[in-house]
């Protein structure tokens, strides 16, 4: 079965898409990537994602809007993934852009991912499947991580204590060990503040390989104050994201310091916030490795500074060393959910979002005509028997 998985992130800068080859053997799923491609957003459609998320108010019509527009981005996305499959592909993961993670006292409520899924359909003539964490929350989960049920797989818990780790927007951390639950949650900020004080200091969308936070100096007040944030001791299962991780965030705690911080050191200060927040998770669970993923691990900074938190303790090394390329990972994830759904398996891992049942995730649009059920004919009228 051929796949297109899909996949923007809270640092929305794009589409990461892949086309995957799954192949059932006894219980053994075997997967062939196809391809990836990295498609940048564009500058405008950037600042129309950020101007809708929170703490920003906003319309139902600048929902609208902005839902049908990614909707023909990812559409676009999704025909390149059929290309990268050989021409066909029996289905497309599109989860979305995430706008909203409705988290109160712990416990998510809710959770809104844009992306007109229809669209999508009409353009590559496939189902599509899309929505794929509301099944979780309504099961009591998170409805995040999801990428759990791909490093459950992966990762052979026999091979001792180990973690996945995705540096994409937010830190997420899967853990698996010999005759433990699969253990998985987001750490906290990884590319989220980094990003955004970019685009403060630098009006740039990125530190490029953090090369400005390479140059300054961690400034001790700062990382105490970003340290103190109650989210960090707070048990998991847990998810976050920009509602909580975002420029005013930082600006809050800037301000709170009552003296000017130099752009360098603000840069190499949240450098350390996301290393020390991981490293400090890993640490927790004491793994002997950590397999990395997603955009930052192309920041030599932050990674150097990882391996250095982790010497002695655990060995750092990214997913391409398994055969996944470290970029399009999350896709490929989400490619392997689609599989699962299709076949009516549990994607969500329970004792990673806390739901209470495994649920299947996501919900089809179809492209046509359902090819499991003979076609009747059109009905041309209506009775209504008493």
């Amino acid at each position: 079965m051929r796949i297109v998985g899909l996949m923007s992130g809270t640092s929305y800068d794009g589409v990461d898409v892949v086309a995957a080859e799954f192949t059932a053997d006894g219980d053994t799923l075997r997967l062939r990537p196809l391809g990836h491609r990295e498609l940048a957003y564009p500058d405008d459609l950037r600042a129309e994602i950020g101007a809708l998320l929170p703490p920003a108010a906003t319309t139902i019509e600048a929902v609208c809007r902005l839902d049908n527009r990614l909707g023909e981005v990812f559409a676009e996305a999704a025909a390149t993934g059929v290309e990268l499959a050989g021409g066909t592909a029996d289905a497309v993961v599109s989860p979305g852009q995430t706008v909203f993670h409705w988290v109160e006292d712990g416990r998510v409520r809710g959770t809104l991912q844009l992306g007109a899924p229809a669209r999508v359909a009409a353009r590559v003539g496939v189902p599509v499947l899309h929505d794929l964490r509301s099944a979780d929350v309504a099961a009591g989960g998170q409805g995040a991580p999801l990428v759990p049920a791909f490093d459950a797989l992966l990762l052979d818990p026999e091979a001792g204590a180990r973690a996945a780790l995705n540096l994409g927007g937010i830190a997420n951390l899967t853990v698996v060990a010999p005759g433990a639950p699969v253990l998985g949650y987001d750490v906290g900020p990884a590319n989220a503040l980094l990003d955004a004080a970019a685009r403060r200091f630098l009006d740039r969308p990125c530190d490029v390989d953090g090369a400005r936070a390479a140059a300054g100096r961690v400034h001790a007040a700062l990382l105490a104050r970003l340290l103190a944030e109650p989210y960090y001791a707070a048990p998991p299962p847990k998810s976050t994201g920009k509602e909580l991780f975002h420029g005013g965030y930082l600006d809050a705690a800037l301000a709170a310091l009552g003296e000017p911080v130099a752009a360098d050191d603000v840069l190499a200060t949240l450098t350390e916030l996301t290393a020390r927040t991981v490293a400090g998770a890993c640490d927790r669970h004491r793994v002997t490795e950590v397999v990395a993923a997603g955009g930052g691990v192309r920041n030599p900074t932050l990674r150097a500074r990882l391996a250095a938190l982790g010497a002695g303790r655990w060995r750092l090394r990214t997913t391409d060393e398994l055969g996944v390329p470290a970029q399009a990972k999350e896709a490929y994830a989400f490619a392997l959910l689609g599989w699962l759904s299709w076949h009516g398996l549990p994607g969500a891992v329970p004792s990673v979002t806390g739901a209470s049942r495994a649920a299947v995730l996501g919900s089809w649009t179809p492209a046509g005509p359902s090819v499991a059920a003979p076609r009747p004919p059109a009905p041309r009228r209506l009775v209504v028997d008493a």
